[in-house]
């Protein structure tokens, strides 16, 4: 599995109002200049709209794999142009390893920043009206393509064309890719489930999910949040 990767480019946002009639959002972004600080909430200048669903030590920064516009160049050729380093509201964008190469808990250093994958991304409407596609967000997380989210364990400041490094993985039989995809299954095995919900490593909101989705009669609603 790929260890490391070029960070491409740091993305700012502070929330607009963009739709009418709907909140507003931070989730177009701008390139920063860099060096750029980071603290334990992610990077400075970078603000969020809703605070009880975006941002916090958690989610301090969300990093998205260059790599994957392809997919969605693919996917959804009349809407090309967003599909492009930055398009989807990410922090990070990377080259060189995708979810599929990591594992939940993964530390990596990025000079003398430590970072930490904590969860995937949920997406929610907003990525729906962002990329002006009612399909997006439906289609981002079925296909596990998500990036992630990283926790601040060491703070500092990184740059466009830092190295990011995987520096420690307590969690090997944990891979990313599988458990985004765990994350959003209707049918997962619930003792797979109950695994996940125990994992400290794991952020704590999808902590509680994985508890939900080990009964087995639990069925979750993703409507209200797919589409608004």
């Amino acid at each position: 599995m790929t260890q490391s990767a070029r960070i491409l480019n740091l993305y700012l946002g502070k929330p607009e109002h963009r739709w009418e009639g709907k909140a507003p959002s931070a989730i177009c972004k701008t390139s920063a200049t860099s060096p750029i600080e980071v603290t334990t909430t992610g990077l400075t200048g970078d603000q969020q709209a809703d605070l009880a669903v975006h941002g916090g030590p958690e989610k301090a920064l969300h990093i998205y794999p260059s790599e994957h516009y392809a997919h969605w160049k693919t996917a959804f050729p009349e809407k090309e142009a967003i599909y492009k380093p930055g398009g989807f509201g990410e922090n990070l964008s990377t080259e060189g390893f995708v979810e599929q190469d990591l594992c939940i808990g993964d530390i990596f250093a990025v000079g003398s920043v430590r970072l930490q994958i904590s969860q995937g991304r949920q997406p929610c409407w907003k990525l729906n009206l962002h990329a002006d596609n009612p399909a997006q967000a439906a289609a981002f997380q079925k296909s596990g393509r998500t990036g992630w989210y990283f926790r601040v364990l060491e703070t500092g400041s990184i740059s466009a064309g830092d190295t990011i490094e995987v520096v420690d993985r307590p969690c090997p039989d944990w891979n990313l890719h599988e458990v985004i995809l765990a994350r959003f299954n209707p049918r997962l095995a619930p003792d797979i489930a109950l695994a996940l919900a125990n994992l400290e490593e794991l952020a704590e909101p999808w902590r509680a999910s994985f508890a939900k989705k080990a009964n087995p009669g639990y069925a979750e609603d993703t409507s209200r949040r797919l589409k608004g």
